[in-house]
């Protein structure tokens, strides 16, 4: 074990293969999240499910990375980053097992929840061991080197996912993690330091607890609310059970002297306009992954190969456009971007209605496009706004509860899009088909690229002229 009070010593190749070992956990993470959406339409008809009913396959890993989050950082304090970062790769390992074998819906929910519980830890473990181990002036060249294959994995994830059920079966989108996470677990073993502290202030598990179950409940209550699989008054009683949990934690927080998140960071305008913003704007945009390649395969009939192959634009336009984003923060702040990208990013969502069989190839290919290279501008300007404005003494804590919020509200965006799903097709897309089923589609977009109006309108709240000149991208 090397304690952060003496300095790390480590040889050259060791230095030269750490951050390969980091850029494999990212990997795994980035594909998993991306390569299960293709495969969506067979899974559903090899557990004789709906598609609509497998967004808590997409939901239950997306949560349990969310919730798992706030104490990534703290846990690999104390039990070490070769540790925790072993453990991680390990139960990532397992749960895709499992979700290989699982003989029904409830079992592969319950799967992807242990994937999660690893997914969870392997890219913030992986960020802080490069923190702790390289000097400071080579952080932006090596975090830009262990980033790339995070790109890669949406890149490649749906394409080899089409290609994966096509070809052989759904269960090997799971089972090609196996050999990719025991090099991993071998590398980790050998290669990475037991970094951790001496001493660590104590863990906010009631803060944890009760934000959790917050997010837990409000999530329930917003998947049961279109689902209609539970009473009103239950779902009433969730939300509200949520809500006194966001409460209470306020409560907590003002009296615990190392709370989860500080209070204190919400008093900064930029990023509470950020935070708000992310949760609104994610909400429109966080469904499109599980609901697009559904579109793609159920209405429009492409095969599972060709509706990955087709979505590859999403992703190229969303990584060549992200120097376009400080530019544009420069020219115009903040308040300016971010309004009218929003506007248009859910102008963009709502063209997805039109899409029949009728539709050319090529403007679905155009549309998509332009969705990933303004979603991206969306990501890079909102994160960079919510960050921007804080300290450094309440930077750790900011950053750890964005985290959170992205990742939760890309769950809640999957739930408000089956919840719209279910409302507009009742009878699934089993029962459905021919205008019944473009209509659902229709709505569902329609709704959605709403959505976005509500974020936009957050937006203006941002100071006028803030961040002209100054933008960085993050």
């Amino acid at each position: 074990m090397e304690d952060l009070t003496s300095p790390v010593s480590l040889n050259a190749r060791t230095l030269r293969i750490i951050p390969w070992i980091v850029a494999i956990s990212f990997f795994m993470q980035m594909l998993d999240t991306s390569i299960m959406n293709t495969a969506l339409p067979a899974i559903a008809k090899s557990l004789n499910e709906s598609p609509l009913n497998l967004h808590w396959v997409v939901i239950a890993y997306m949560l349990a990375v969310a919730l798992l989050m706030p104490m990534s950082g703290w846990v690999t304090d104390r039990f070490g980053t070769r540790t925790v970062l072993f453990g991680a790769i390990l139960l990532f390992m397992a749960g895709s097992l499992f979700s290989a074998v699982a003989p029904s819906l409830n079992i592969l929910i319950a799967a992807r929840v242990v994937q999660g519980l690893g997914g969870a830890f392997m890219a913030p473990v992986g960020r802080l061991t490069v923190l702790r181990i390289y000097p400071r002036q080579y952080l932006v060249q090596i975090l830009s080197f262990v980033s790339i294959p995070g790109m890669l994995g949406p890149l490649c994830g749906p394409a080899v996912g089409g290609f994966l059920v096509q070809y052989f079966t759904w269960h090997w989108i799971f089972l090609i993690n196996l050999p990719v996470g025991l090099i991993g677990c071998l590398a980790v073993l050998h290669y990475i330091p037991n970094l951790r502290r001496a001493e660590l202030p104590r863990f906010d598990i009631r803060g944890f607890v009760v934000f959790s179950a917050a997010m837990l409940l409000i999530s329930f209550a917003l998947d049961s609310a279109g689902q209609e699989s539970l009473p009103t008054l239950m779902v009433l009683a969730l939300t509200a059970g949520g809500v006194l949990c966001i409460g209470l934690y306020i409560v907590h927080a003002r009296v615990c002297p190392n709370p989860l998140f500080r209070l204190s960071i919400f008093r900064i305008r930029t990023f509470t306009v950020g935070l708000l913003g992310n949760i609104f704007a994610r909400l429109a945009s966080g469904g499109m992954p599980y609901l697009t390649p559904l579109l793609l395969q159920v209405l429009l009939g492409y095969s599972p190969l060709n509706a990955g192959l087709i979505m590859i634009p999403i992703v190229l336009m969303a990584i060549s456009s992200k120097a376009l984003a400080t530019r544009l923060l420069n020219t115009f702040g903040y308040r300016a971007v971010l309004f009218v990208n929003t506007v248009a990013l859910g102008s963009i969502i709502a063209l997805y209605s039109n899409f029949s069989h009728d539709t050319p190839l090529y403007v679905i290919l155009i549309i998509f496009s332009i969705f990933g290279a303004v979603n991206s501008l969306q990501f890079t300007a909102m994160n960079t706004l919510t960050l921007i404005g804080l300290p450094d003494e309440e930077a750790s804590s900011g950053n750890s509860l964005l985290s959170v919020v992205m990742q939760l509200s890309m769950s809640l965006g999957v739930a408000v899009a089956a919840s719209l799903m279910a409302v507009f097709l009742p009878g699934g897309t089993k029962l459905a088909a021919g205008p019944e089923l473009a209509a659902g589609f229709s709505s569902t977009y329609l709704y959605m690229g709403g959505i976005s109006a509500i974020a936009a309108l957050i937006f203006l709240c941002t100071p006028k002229g803030f961040g002209k000149g100054r933008a960085q991208r993050m």
